[in-house]
């Protein structure tokens, strides 16, 4: 696994930044996977992150870890319908089932961030780049 997806997945919640207009916009994502060398998250395709990123797809992502540590991610939002790696994320969480029914449903994405960036910080030694 990717030190970037393991990182976000041991902080067990993280927050994605888009922009809607001239206004930043930031939720809540728990999902994460490495998968076939990308760091995949999901989302739905009726929600309003899905919207923000296909129309700017610059996102950010921040989350704080177990050890006060906290990762910043940044990167273009790829949404590539890439259905090994649907698959997969129903395979490694069972929840989707009951929010999406399947991995060929109508409304749910896999994205995937291009020209990534991950860096990891604290409050006593240098930034460590990740990515």
């Amino acid at each position: 696994m990717s030190r970037t997806a393991e990182l976000l997945g041991d902080a067990k919640v993280f927050h994605i930044a888009t922009i809607d207009g001239d206004q930043a916009r930031v939720r809540p994502f728990g999902f994460v996977m490495d998968f076939e060398g990308k760091v995949y998250f999901t989302t739905g395709n009726g929600k309003d992150f899905y919207r923000q990123a296909k129309k700017n797809p610059k996102v950010e992502m921040s989350a704080m870890l177990p050890d006060g540590r906290w990762i910043r991610v940044s990167g273009s939002a790829v949404f590539d319908g890439n259905m090994a790696a649907k698959k997969k994320a129903f395979e490694l969480y069972d929840g989707f089932k009951a929010i999406y029914r399947s991995p060929d449903g109508p409304t749910f994405e896999v994205f995937y961030l291009d020209n990534m960036s991950a860096v990891v910080y604290s409050f006593t030694d240098a930034p460590e780049k990740i990515i």
